[in-house]
């Protein structure tokens, strides 16, 4: 039956399950961590079983040792203890299961748990899930909380309590899980993921009362600490009172000290609330009346000032003594006007005195040369003014007073 299975061929059990226990049993040793929910020790057996779960996810392996292996232990064992087992796979061929057969057991002493936490929490802060940065703000005022905790348990009644006393129309949606022990994470996080996944839930508060330190490590595993980190709805750890600080309270969004707290942070108090709302409103109306008040004084002193008391006082002003440089401007304009009338007359006078016509006037005259041929029509003819330019022959032009006349030359006399 080496050969491969087919429909033709099929392999029986007892091949199937010799090649499972082939394959397992080459795993050889292994060490193996969990929590201890099963254990049956009957009297006068060879064999003891115990059911090892793992404490982050609903999964869980049975293990079989000798009652001597439980003897050797350094503490009793119980259901509940946290161990280390060292075995090796089994596959029983007989009945097709599983179990682990162990030849070491070793409790986890608290010691140790608070060395693993302590290391947690440095993976956790390095990988930055406590960066204040990254929490997300409380709703100022949640309608539907979404409530993690036990059963019946005194944080549950404290949470919906003083909550409701706070603000009565606040509302609750409870799920109640294991808050310790081996179930009690993966409980938490199936509600988690539930409650996160609700988009009428506002707020969720993950409460629980005191305890021991082994009763609080389901609220220091790593997968339920990733799980709170990677919500979008705002987480609360309400777990235990002040001392006990498990490694919820550094990954969610706020700490509780206690239920209570948890309660007073996440919901206000309507009286209050009220009373900021008297207060504020009083100051909005005080400063209302102050900031009137003031325009109003403002406005009275606007109203007593001379431009506004009487408007047209200021044209009438600017009118008088724009009246007053119109007749300045006037009268510096007409002796202007008067003394270069004076002065034209005055230099009209000279020029009269002094002007060609005047000394013509006296007995004077003008000799004017005009050549023969043109003396009719030349207009512009030479002024004489030496006997030279005056040949015997030469044709003049004498201008007097009242006239002019053409005159020829007969002789010179030289002086």
């Amino acid at each position: 039956m080496s050969g491969p299975s087919s429909p033709d061929n099929p392999w029986p059990v007892r091949t199937v399950n010799t090649k499972i226990g082939d394959w397992i049993h080459k795993l050889g040793q292994v060490w193996v961590e969990g929590q201890i929910t099963q254990l049956n020790r009957r009297p006068g057996t060879k064999t003891a079983f115990i059911v090892l779960r793992d404490p982050s996810v609903d999964m869980s392996i049975t293990l079989t040792c000798k009652p001597q292996v439980l003897d050797r232990a350094d503490i009793p064992l119980t259901e509940g203890s946290r161990v280390v087992v060292s075995g090796r796979p089994t596959f029983y061929a007989g009945r097709g299961t599983l179990s682990l057969a162990i030849t070491d057991i070793r409790p986890v002493g608290i010691g140790e748990l608070l060395a693993r936490l302590e290391r947690l929490r440095k993976l956790l802060a390095a990988e930055g899930l406590f960066d204040p940065a990254l929490k997300r703000r409380l709703p100022f005022l949640p309608t539907r909380i979404g409530l993690i905790t036990g059963r019946a348990s005194a944080a549950e009644r404290d949470v919906v309590s003083v909550s409701r006393d706070r603000w009565p129309a606040v509302r609750f949606d409870v799920r109640n899980t294991p808050v310790q022990g081996p179930t009690a994470v993966p409980a938490i996080l199936r509600e988690l993921e539930s409650l996160d996944a609700d988009e009428s839930v506002d707020v969720i508060i993950i409460a629980r009362g005191g305890g021991s330190t082994e009763d609080l490590l389901p609220f220091s595993d790593e997968t339920l600490c990733r799980a709170v980190a990677a919500c979008t709805t705002p987480v609360v750890s309400a777990i235990g009172h002040e001392p006990d600080i498990p490694l919820l309270d550094y990954v969610a969004d706020r700490r509780a000290a206690t239920p209570t707290d948890a309660a007073k942070i996440v919901v206000p108090d309507v009286l209050a609330e009220q009373a900021l709302i008297a207060e504020l409103r009083h100051r909005s109306a005080q400063a209302l009346r102050n900031w009137v008040r003031r325009e109003r004084h403002g406005l009275d002193s606007l109203r007593t000032r001379p431009v506004l008391a009487d408007p047209l006082r200021m044209v009438e002003m600017r009118a008088e003594e724009i009246e007053r440089h119109r007749h300045a401007l006037r009268r510096d304009v007409t002796r202007l006007v008067d003394h270069e009338h004076r002065h034209l007359e005055h230099l009209s006078a000279r020029l009269s005195t002094l002007g060609p016509a005047q000394t013509l006037a006296r007995g004077y005259a003008v000799v004017q040369r005009v050549s023969g041929a043109m003396a009719a029509v030349q207009a512009d003819p030479e002024v004489v003014t030496s006997v030279a330019d005056m040949p015997i022959g030469s044709q003049l032009r004498i201008r007097v007073a009242d006239g002019a006349t053409h005159a020829a030359v007969m002789g010179v006399e030289k002086k």
